[in-house]
């Protein structure tokens, strides 16, 4: 989601990647009922391994809530996001993940845009 809310508030400021230390292979179900319901199509995306993604040095790498846990991503900025994982909640709960990782996404591109 967070990738999709990059795309939609980042366009043209950034060039977002998402991608997981496990990924399931798949596009949570949730999370697409989740973005339709805001009016975006989800299912154009992949869930990818961080294998599937550029190895370069990001300007950003934001982690959400793996916290010393997380894989080593080359990076300029590391930030990691508490944000639970959504998958077993609810859907009023999940919505209000998807929004909380809405307003960070858009808080980061406010930083970015004034650099």
């Amino acid at each position: 989601m967070a990738d999709a809310f990059a795309k939609i508030h980042g366009k043209g400021i950034v060039e977002a990647y998402s991608a997981g230390s496990k990924p399931s292979g798949k596009v949570n179900q949730k999370a697409i009922e989740a973005m339709k319901e805001i009016g975006y199509d989800l299912t154009t995306h992949e869930s990818k391994s961080l294998d599937d993604i550029p190895q370069i040095v990001y300007d950003y790498v934001v982690s959400m809530g793996c916290g010393e846990k997380c894989p080593l991503v080359s990076a300029k900025n590391r930030i990691d996001w508490d944000i639970p994982d959504p998958k077993n909640l609810d859907k009023d709960e999940f919505g209000k993940v998807r929004n909380l990782i809405k307003e960070k996404v858009k808080e980061l591109l406010g930083k970015i845009k004034t650099h």
